[in-house]
């Protein structure tokens, strides 16, 4: 059991030292976030490292060294052969060197050339050149000292680790990399707030508010704060989930946010849905049998699909199916699940179009690859090499367009809502703009964000456990 857990340790020491030498040879910022993040390890070993620069084998094996190859002669020989080659070269371009200019450039040649020789010599017997860098890899390589430092080093090592894997690595940077995109909408979408014209003190007192009303109106909501209090007091609202009230009704904005998303996102989701099981079989079809009537037939619907503004095809379904068939409700009702019916149609029509015109190019593109051809060749059955082969390859730019598109759906399904008469969030952040009522648009629209990041970075995951050239590219880069 002892030599089981002394065998790990090790393991795991030897990993964090491989870890940190790529890190910090990868890039400068990667080495500055490691010192930040592992500062009082560093401190302490910083001391050490100074205590111990009188005791530098290294020095004392490049003076030797050094002092072998000066005693041996061979630098007259280098001087020599520099001497030529400077000579050679000053008459080839027509220079004319002063004796003393010739002597100083040999000079420093010699003394290059001798540099190289002694580290190159002392690299071969094993010892490294004694900088802080190269001791404190020395030190990760020891199990004491990991223990010994676990607890101060805490942040540091758990970044060496989570590097230290290519898939894990890969999330944490698109992690990062989310939890970036989020702030940015934020501070974007709060700036673009704070310097409109419009007045939500006025909008909402009326004209005929007094400056003094106007007054408390500001300073109730904080709005007479300056610019950075209030973006401080915002972003901090949106990552602790109290946004407070909003500034029509007093209504807890949270819990408005809460109760409306999920209507939106029910929605979406299930146009998505409707999408995909449609364009993908679609796509395909229209791949396989390029320039036939199908292949036309379905291509001329989806562009149709395209260029139908979503709030014409609500009210002429509407007309249609609602009022004239009497088959759907003309509103939404969230008792009665045929009320979805006509909005998920509506949303998922441009979706579906798209997602089936991608999934033709993406075929095309890959059925003209050697690979299929050859797999043809050799006397494969056309359907298993579509399906084995082909869609899997295929897949991976549909995947992408699904993702944005979805983003494009979920932002933009005020239009829809409005048409439907359903309570979601893109009404709501409509019905909220023209206050405008900051904490309700703000909280309405990074949560919007928040989606989209998150349904992106499973879609980035997606990519690294199942496409081949990106895991390969990741295990090259780790």
């Amino acid at each position: 059991m002892t030599r089981s857990i002394n065998t790990q340790t090790k393991n795991t020491s030897t990993l964090l030292d491989s870890t940190y030498q790529r890190l910090t040879n990868r890039g400068r910022i990667d080495g500055i976030l490691l010192f930040i993040l592992g500062l009082p390890v560093h401190i302490v070993t910083f001391l050490l490292f100074f205590l111990r620069k009188s005791q530098n084998q290294y020095a004392d094996a490049y003076k030797k060294s050094e002092e072998e190859l000066i005693s041996s002669g061979i630098l007259d020989t280098w001087r020599k052969q520099f001497l030529e080659q400077e000579q050679t070269k000053a008459s080839f371009f027509h220079e004319s060197l002063t004796a003393d200019q010739l002597n100083r450039n040999v000079d420093l040649l010699v003394q290059g050339k001798l540099q190289k020789e002694v580290e190159i010599r002392v690299h071969s017997s094993g010892l490294e050149k004694y900088t802080y860098h190269n001791y404190f890899k020395q030190l990760l390589k020891k199990r004491n000292f990991v223990m010994v430092s676990a607890i101060p080093g805490i942040l540091m090592y758990a970044l060496l680790l989570l590097y230290s894997n290519p898939f894990v690595q890969f999330i944490f940077e698109r992690v990062l990399q989310t939890i970036f995109v989020i702030l940015g909408v934020a501070t974007l979408v709060f700036t673009i707030l704070y310097i409109s014209p419009l007045d939500p003190a006025r909008n909402i007192l009326g004209i005929e508010a007094t400056p003094e009303q106007i007054e408390n109106f500001n300073r109730l909501y904080g709005l007479d704060q300056p610019y950075l209090t209030q973006l401080w007091n915002s972003l901090s609202g949106l990552f602790t989930f109290d946004l407070g009230t909003s500034f029509a009704g007093k209504e807890d904005i949270v819990a408005s946010i809460a109760n409306k998303f999920p209507v939106t996102l029910n929605i979406a989701l299930l146009s998505l849905l409707m999408a995909i099981i449609i364009a993908i079989p679609v796509g395909i079809i229209s791949a396989i049998r390029p320039n036939s009537f199908m292949d036309y037939t379905f291509m001329i619907v989806a562009l149709i699909g395209l260029s139908i503004p979503s709030f014409w095809q609500g009210l002429i379904f509407i007309l249609t199916f609602s009022l004239e068939l009497n088959w759907f409700p003309a509103t939404y009702n969230p008792q009665n699940w045929l009320s979805l019916v006509l909005p998920i149609v509506v949303l998922g029509t441009s979706l579906c179009a798209s997602i089936a015109r991608m999934t033709r190019s993406s075929m095309l593109e890959v059925i003209n690859e050697d690979y299929i051809i050859t797999a043809k060749a050799k006397g494969l059955n056309e359907r298993k090499v579509i399906s084995k082969h082909a869609i899997r390859n295929a897949m991976i730019p549909i995947i992408t367009v699904i993702g944005l598109l979805f983003g494009g759906m979920l932002g933009g399904a005020s239009v829809t809502e409005k048409v439907f008469n359903i309570s979601g969030i893109g009404s709501y952040i409509v019905d909220k703009q023209f206050i405008p009522d900051i904490p309700a648009i703000l909280g309405g629209v990074v949560y919007i964000a928040i989606t989209i990041s998150i349904v992106n970075l499973i879609i980035d995951i997606t990519y690294a456990f199942f496409d081949p050239r990106i895991r390969s590219k990741m295990k090259k880069e780790g």
